[in-house]
């Protein structure tokens, strides 16, 4: 047996160690005389801790990935620079994106900041912008953890997928299907993906079993009536009468010219199976109704009349998310919460689109290009996009608080991390003195926000150099702050989201990132 890693076991090694001793191995003394120091030493039993986690608890986990789409800059946030540190730092604050001093807010007992921006209008849209980021960050630093990163690209599809893969760090696994694999075997739809651009791409690995791969959600809200073949169609036949028509089409189809000629094919086995035991495993479950967020109102949408009802909990989501309907973020959230809860998958995509979003009542819920008009004005959308996200996660982490897991005490929360994936950063130059109407451009430079009771809270892997305002590196075992390291680290974010929800990594090829796990 070799050591890796500077003298620590790797996981397999160290579960083949203790399998061995559970035998009675003859061979153990010896094995345990040459790698006694790497089984002691803390990080080696920390990561045993985790090996243990993730193979002896069964129960599911769930990941919920925010596609903050056009680069959400997290100097504009959690990691804000003030000026008058940029200026004793020797750089000049006011051609750098730094705030005023009063802006930038203390979190007591944290490392963390908190923006605070009035602006009299959102870009060139005469919406006025009053934020204040101190409320949430409060709330949730504690289950609050910020890894800073240097991406590989400022396209912005490329980035979004990358953000998801690590980079191909994995197999060109998504971080959506490895969370599937490992706790969505079972489940009707394990990786449900209502997200835009890159974020809703699939990862490359082609072995995986097809369950892991995303189920592209268009539309949130009225997606739920499509999961039953029958079900809200009038004078339709017995369902045993339209069971025994599915039959005879598909042993139809599979004797026609077409069938014979791609049975093997890959792409019919899988449609196959979707409208066969697929179709029939949606169907028997009543998802048609549980996710069904619509209410019963006739004569405009008389669901009864069609033998339709909604879920137990509709009411309660469209008083949390009053504009589902118009909000594509705010529906989102809402079947996020019923995917959850009703056990239907084990990682949701959301997120925004580059589309302007208006309510009925004219309210602007999303700007043209989401984060990606501050190429027209970084200030007001940055502190507007991180609003927006911050309420739509606060609300969705007080339903899966409020909803008990099971009956151990724990709650969907306690089991769920929140990852805000982003492409890239912006630029950090501004014009001289600057504070609304500037523009920035695309910057590989930025972090990630993440949110969880499993992560380390309340901590920032790497920071910020406030002469420059970039972020700096650090080690993804320990957790120690690297300056001056600026080197890509998209496995490392990948493997820390992975470690922190007890995926099983053996043989990944990943790097050891047990500073993201809470211990």
């Amino acid at each position: 047996m070799s050591l890796r890693n500077n003298g620590r076991l790797s996981r397999r090694e160290i579960l083949k160690a203790l399998s061995m001793c559970a035998a009675g191995s003859a061979t153990l003394g010896p094995l345990l005389t040459g790698c006694r120091d790497a089984l002691s030493s803390p990080a080696a039993l920390e990561q045993l801790g985790g090996v243990r986690q993730a193979r002896l608890d069964g129960k599911p986990r769930f990941l919920i990935v925010v596609g903050a789409v056009g680069g959400a800059s997290i100097i504009d946030s959690m990691l804000a620079v003030r000026g008058s540190e940029t200026t004793r730092a020797g750089g000049n604050a006011a051609r750098l994106n730094t705030f005023a001093d009063a802006q930038v807010q203390n979190v007591d007992g944290s490392p963390f900041r908190a923006v605070k921006v009035d602006s009299p209008q959102l870009g060139n849209i005469p919406v006025p912008v009053k934020t204040d980021q101190l409320p949430f960050v409060k709330k949730y630093k504690d289950s609050m953890l910020v890894a800073t990163s240097v991406g590989t690209s400022v396209n912005h599809v490329i980035a979004q997928k990358r953000s998801l893969t690590g980079n191909n760090a994995w197999r060109g696994r998504t971080l959506q299907e490895c969370v599937a694999l490992q706790y969505g075997a079972g489940l009707p739809l394990p990786n449900v993906n209502m997200g835009n651009g890159g974020f809703v791409e699939r990862g490359t690995d082609d072995s995986l079993p097809a369950y892991c791969y995303g189920e592209v959600v268009a539309n949130p809200s009225l997606w739920p009536l499509g999961l039953d073949g029958m079900k809200g169609l009038k004078d339709v036949p017995s369902r045993d009468v339209v069971a025994l028509a599915r039959s005879t089409r598909n042993t139809l189809d599979a004797q026609s010219v077409f069938g014979r000629t791609f049975d093997d094919a890959e792409a019919l086995r899988l449609w196959n199976e979707q409208r066969t035991s697929g179709q029939s495993a949606l169907e028997v479950q009543e998802l048609i109704s549980r996710l069904n967020v619509l209410p019963d109102q006739p004569p405009k949408m008389p669901l009864s009349e069609y033998g339709l009802s909604s879920s137990p909990d509709a009411e309660r989501l469209r008083e949390v998310f009053p504009d589902y309907m118009s909000d594509p973020v705010e529906g989102q959230a809402a079947l996020a919460f019923l995917l959850i809860k009703n056990r239907v998958s084990v990682s949701v995509t959301l997120g925004p689109s580059f589309n302007m979003v208006t309510t009925p009542s004219y309210k602007v819920t999303n700007p043209p290009l989401a984060y990606d008009f501050s190429h027209n004005d970084h200030r007001s959308i940055q502190a507007f996009m991180w609003s927006r996200l911050m309420d739509t996660i606060d609300k969705l982490i007080g339903l899966l608080k409020s909803e008990p897991f099971d009956s151990s005490g724990e709650s969907l929360w306690d089991r769920s991390l929140i990852y805000m994936a982003t492409e890239f950063g912006r630029t950090r130059s501004r014009p001289e003195g600057a504070t609304e109407m500037f523009g920035t451009g695309h910057d590989l430079n930025n972090g990630f926000m993440i949110l969880s009771p499993m992560v380390r809270g309340n901590t920032v892997l790497g920071g910020v150099e406030p002469k420059t305002t970039l972020t700096y590196g650090f080690d993804p075992r320990t957790g120690a702050p690297e300056p001056g390291k600026m080197t890509s680290n998209e496995a490392d974010i990948f493997s820390g989201i992975l470690t922190a929800m007890g995926v099983d990594t053996s043989g990944s090829g990943l790097p050891d990132a047990s500073a993201f796990r809470r211990t």
